[in-house]
């Protein structure tokens, strides 16, 4: 049986590449227009002057909702609940976080995130609630 916190690896090397992307992203930006990094100390100056926010915004995203995805995995491993509709769920929210992140850092078109974002937030209430469920009948 595959362990469900196999998800949760592959999602953590999601964020690992779009972390990996944000420096690219931001230091080229910063070279081109001669941006001294004291200037975007700040998020708040780092909106002002950079243009181009796609990696560090969709970095900031992956550690919104995949938050509960973690714990929900984590529930479901030290309890023994990991297999069947768990971890489809677990592995249908990665393949949609994916995607949203390929949009995101990519053509971000805003409709296109944001149904992938509501399909798989769907995903992970459906996973938490599912997990809750199978929880409260072991109680």
């Amino acid at each position: 049986m595959e362990s469900i916190l196999l998800p949760g690896f592959a999602l953590a090397a999601v964020t690992f590449f779009v972390w990996c992307r944000l420096p690219f992203e931001r230091l080229g930006q910063m070279k081109r227009a001669r941006i001294h990094p004291q200037a975007v100390a700040t998020s708040a100056q780092m909106a002002a002057r950079l243009q181009d926010t796609r990696a560090a915004d969709n970095l900031r995203n992956l550690f919104e909702l995949p938050v509960l995805f973690y714990f929900a995995l984590l529930a479901a491993a030290q309890t023994g609940q990991g297999g069947g509709l768990l971890l489809g769920l677990a592995w249908a929210f990665v393949a949609l976080r994916a995607l949203h992140s390929l949009i995101h850092c990519g053509y971000n078109r805003v409709q296109h995130r944001f149904v992938v974002y509501v399909l798989g937030a769907a995903c992970l209430w459906a996973l938490l609630a599912a997990l809750a469920l199978r929880l409260l009948r072991l109680a």
